[in-house]
């Protein structure tokens, strides 16, 4: 069956989209930041345990989630920092009990907190999926003075019921529906809903956990999305979201690739770094006007 959230619309027979300055291109950094829990099995694994048997405390695995936390994190906020870009963190409401310091830090480089559940584990799992997203929203509030405006469930998991519940609890956009360029409006009982255009091929886990690729390759993808949103861009604009993981992307062997995203996108004229909410905030109004 079709989309039951949104109707089907050709990208090149849309109206023409314009960002700022005749941009032609938005580039959304995403950097989710997750807490997974010690007393529960990972997440994800990058080493199997011997003989296959799974077990508690996986200290390997809660090892390899750890250094992403202590060590890889912040690789990225200097390279952000550094082009002077601020990113959106996929943040689960827990870690700002948890590692609170790494919250307040990115606040201090003007980044936008985006819920992404309260820890690493899908809604799909949760006993009541509503109380799981008030606590989320409550919690970033509570440290940050802001509630989140946006959304993405942990694993891009939803119910058939999360898009309803997202906005009658006040969230704008979310980052689960990661099939199209540009923003779109979704079907929701009451509200208003966007989503905005999150990716799963410009994304570590599946370019480094799913397909193996070699450390090179998340810059060698990202070029080469660029320069394709770039063209498209000129007719209509496009949005460009780079997803990575601190554990993952994070590491000495990667990180210079990701470095090497933004020294090569800065070289061109007509492109925005955005947040999340300047997303919506810009689409909102591009479609208020159209």
């Amino acid at each position: 069956m079709a989309n039951p959230r949104a109707d089907y619309s050709p990208i090149f027979q849309r109206k023409p989209l314009k960002l700022p300055g005749g941009a032609r291109v938005a580039v959304w950094p995403v950097i989710n930041v997750e807490e997974w829990d010690i007393n529960s099995p990972m997440a994800r694994a990058v080493l199997p345990s011997p003989q296959g048997v799974s077990i508690i405390p996986d200290i390997a695995n809660f090892g390899w989630f750890d250094y992403g936390m202590r060590v890889g994190f912040w690789r990225f906020k200097q390279v952000l920092d550094s082009h002077g870009i601020r990113a959106t963190v996929s943040l689960n409401g827990s870690v700002c009990l948890s590692y609170p310091q790494l919250v307040k830090d990115s606040l201090k480089s003007g980044w936008e907190m985006l819920g992404h559940g309260f820890i690493q584990r899908v809604i799909n799992s949760e006993p009541d999926e509503r109380e799981t997203i008030r606590k989320t929203i409550s919690t970033i509030k509570e440290l940050t003075g802001t509630a989140p405006r946006g959304w993405m469930g942990p694993g891009l998991a939803e119910t058939f019921d999360t898009p309803d519940i997202l906005a009658e609890e006040g969230i704008e956009y979310v980052a689960d529906w990661c099939n199209d360029d540009q923003p779109y409006e979704m079907k929701v009982k009451s509200g208003r809903l966007v989503a905005l255009p999150y990716t799963v091929e410009l994304n570590d886990i599946p370019i480094y956990l799913i397909q193996h690729h070699k450390s090179p390759e998340i810059f060698e993808r990202a070029k080469d999305q660029f320069d394709t949103l770039y063209r498209e861009g000129a007719e209509s604009a496009r949005v460009m979201c780079i997803s990575t993981h601190p554990y993952i992307t994070g590491v000495p062997h990667r990180i210079k690739y990701y470095n090497m995203i933004f020294d090569y996108i800065k070289q061109f004229e007509g492109v925005v770094f955005m947040t999340g909410s300047e997303l919506l905030d810009w689409y909102n109004g591009e479609t208020a006007t159209n």
